[in-house]
This record gives structure tokens, C-alpha cells and sequence, in this order.
């Protein structure tokens, strides 16, 4: 039977602790509070992958927010259409310094004047539960902001794997090099995840909405080889974006397609149109991108099988053709 202790604090002089609670209390050993919110993550999200749990109970989140206090972003229900002009009004300040207090499914302001946050832990632990990813193999993260998502992926590939982490932000890359300068299976690019050619990989993961998927993206996926990239559109007057997130599978007989879920996010520089904007909004009102099943790139006149016919895509309700 585990034994309890009395701690006295001066806020509230006789609360019980449980002995793990009281060394967590006086000691920077957070490997319990890290478990226990890897555990949290596994259950909301519910995550098929242990090498993703372990990850997420071993990586420290706090190496990667700077010091605390931390802004935390306040509860909203539709946290992607806040103006910036409220920003303030948008995050609450944690109460102290103590990394506890960023162990839970919260976002955190890693650049709160521009409404740029570490992604929601349950968000992104979905995401990359679908990516399916196995040791050793090569992966691309667009968007690494601070570099904590990439160093969740390079803990799950493991040291013979490799994690291409690439920013566009030239002051948040130098935060994410820092960070990420003792994990030596992920190499650091500030560099445009439209336009950067990694070489042939396992698994593309993209953190910012788009409105296509780059034909780069989709060339450099070995056979076998997944695509995960939020579909938006932009809305001109709100700081995010709303749409679904797509993952794409490529086959030996074409892209396979299925929706993980909806998302909210910012847009991917170099990604994005305003004149396929309508194309989007239109193909997300219709909400049958359940029935989605394939990605076609081959020339084909819209039929009722195409869901979203783009300029050079198209994501259709077709199956694939036998291989």
C-alpha cells in the first residue's frame, strides 16, 4: 500500500500528497507527471501506436516553451476564428513556473502577439498516430515551430530513422536548431516545405493548411508512403483556418485518400490560393469527404465521383483501379 504523507504549504497548510506527488513537488524529476499525461493522450485519442505514447511520456515539453510562466491558450469554441485584435483576452498565464503545469492537452503561446502556439498534444498525437510510423524510417515535418512535434517523430523512429524538420520562420527555426541540436536524427532546415526537396521518404507530415497538395509532396513519397496535410480554407478576415485533415497513401496503383479528422490551423505559405479557396469551401459544404478514397492526378472531365476536381488533383470518391 503506497503511504501518504502531510505536506504543509502556506497557501494550504494540511493538504495530503501521495509520496510521487511529493517528490514531484520538490524535486525537477517529472517522469511521472510525463506518463501520466502520455497515458491522458493515449485514451482522447486513442492511440494504436506504443512507440507514439512512449514518446510522448519521455520527450520534455518544457525543453521547447522556453521558461515559464507560460501563456495558455484560454478555451473557446471556435478558437480558430479569434481576431488577432483579442489576443490578449486569448491566453491566461499559468500560475508558475513549474513544467507540471504544461503536461495536459492545452495549447501554449510560443509567439502569443502573432497567436503561434505549441499544437494541441491530442491534435497532433492523432495525426501522427495515423502517419503509422515504424523504426528507421524517414519523415519530413513541415512546420516544426520550436521543434517539440519533431522530436516527438524522431523518439518514435529512433536513432536509425531520420526526421527532416523544416521551418519558414527564420526566428522560430533558430529556436527549433537550439532545441533540437542534441538529437542527432533530425536535421534542422529553415526552408519553404513547398519548394524543399527532402529525397525519397516514408512519411510527410504537414502543420499548416493548404489548399492542394504540392505535387513535390506527393512525388517523394516512397511506395508505401504516407501524406498528412490539413486541407483549408482561407478565410480572409480571421487569423486560422478550417478544413479536414487528409492522409494520403501511396499505392502501386495510385494515392489511396481517407479523412483523419477536421482542423483548424494556420496556412502553409506557398500552399495556398485564393482562387482555389472556392473550389474548398464548396467541396467542405458537401460534407461527404468521408466517402473519400482515392487522389487522382491523371487529366479526367469532373464527374460526380470527384469531390474536390483541382487544376492539377483531383480527391475522388473513385476507389482505386485494381493493381
Amino acid at each position: 500500500m503506497q503511504k501518504r504523507f502531510q505536506v504543509t504549504r502556506p497557501a494550504k497548510p494540511h493538504l495530503s500528497l501521495t509520496v510521487r506527488a511529493v517528490s514531484i513537488c520538490r524535486m525537477p524529476n517529472l517522469a511521472g507527471v510525463r506518463r501520466k499525461y502520455a497515458r491522458k493522450l493515449r485514451r482522447k485519442a486513442h492511440l494504436k501506436s506504443r512507440l507514439l505514447v512512449r514518446a510522448f511520456a519521455e520527450v520534455p515539453r518544457e525543453h521547447f516553451l522556453g521558461p515559464g510562466p507560460w501563456q495558455i491558450v484560454r478555451v473557446h469554441r471556435n478558437p480558430w476564428r479569434i481576431r488577432p485584435s483579442t489576443f490578449r483576452s486569448f491566453y491566461r498565464t499559468t500560475r508558475d513556473s513549474h513544467p507540471r503545469r504544461i503536461y495536459r492537452d492545452i495549447l501554449v503561446g510560443i509567439v502569443p502577439e502573432r497567436l503561434l502556439n505549441n499544437g494541441m498534444p491530442s491534435g497532433l498525437a492523432k495525426w501522427f498516430d495515423a502517419l503509422t510510423l515504424k523504426r528507421g524510417e524517414r519523415v519530413m515535418h513541415i512546420g516544426a515551430g520550436t521543434g517539440y512535434y519533431s522530436a516527438i517523430l524522431a523518439h518514435v523512429v529512433g536513432p536509425t530513422g531520420h526526421v527532416i524538420a523544416l521551418e519558414i520562420d527564420k526566428d522560430l527555426a533558430e529556436r527549433a536548431r537550439t532545441n533540437l541540436s542534441s538529437l542527432h536524427n533530425v536535421e534542422l532546415r529553415n526552408a519553404d516545405g513547398t519548394t524543399y526537396d527532402p529525397g525519397e521518404v516514408d512519411a510527410i507530415f504537414v502543420n499548416a493548411g493548404a489548399n492542394r497538395p504540392c505535387p513535390l509532396w506527393l512525388d517523394r513519397l516512397k511506395p508505401g508512403g504516407r501524406l498528412i496535410f490539413p486541407l483549408v480554407t482561407v478565410p480572409p478576415r480571421y487569423w486560422g483556418t478550417a478544413g479536414v485533415m487528409i492522409r494520403v497513401t501511396r499505392r502501386d496503383n495510385g494515392y489511396e485518400v481517407s479523412v483523419v479528422s477536421r482542423v483548424g490551423i494556420f496556412p502553409c505559405i506557398g500552399a495556398t490560393d485564393r482562387d482555389d479557396d472556392a473550389l474548398v469551401a464548396d467541396a467542405l459544404k458537401r460534407r461527404s469527404n468521408q466517402r473519400l478514397q482515392s487522389l487522382r492526378r491523371d487529366p479526367h472531365e469532373v464527374s460526380d465521383s470527384c469531390w474536390l476536381h483541382g487544376r492539377d488533383f483531383c480527391l475522388s470518391h473513385k476507389p482505386l483501379p485494381p493493381s
